[in-house]
């Protein structure tokens, strides 16, 4: 299973790159393989405020619907309109075209929490 060094992971399998004061985030590769195929997601609108660890949307998968946790703090600055029409990009790209939100960061004291890729491996066992 792929788990990026580069990344940092909630335990709720939501990932974070940041670069400078912005970060993508999306699900990682575990999250996205034990839901199945994705049928459906559920984003908030651009200009919305995110709180670390609050539910933020939905996913839908064949298997379950599954909410979304966010893993940092911030204000949503874009996200994957691609999603909408191809929600299955999460499956076959979970770390490059399968993103589902751009934030500017509000806390960046918010990745001392989160797990680095080791953390994370030894998360998901």
């Amino acid at each position: 299973m792929s788990v990026p060094d580069e990344l940092r992971y909630s335990k709720d399998h939501e990932w974070v790159r940041l670069t400078g004061s912005r970060a993508v985030i999306g699900i990682t590769a575990h999250a996205a393989d034990e839901l199945g195929d994705v049928v459906f997601v559920d984003l908030p609108a651009i200009g919305s405020s995110l709180a670390q660890f609050k539910v933020f949307g939905a996913i839908e998968s064949v298997k379950a619907v599954s909410d979304l946790y966010s893993p940092i703090s911030g204000t949503i600055t874009a996200k994957n309109e691609a999603l909408g029409s191809d929600p299955a990009i999460i499956n076959s790209d979970p770390y490059g075209g399968g993103w589902l939100l751009e934030v500017e960061v509000a806390i960046i004291a918010d990745l001392d929490s989160l797990l680095d890729a080791a953390g994370y491996r030894q998360h998901i066992g």
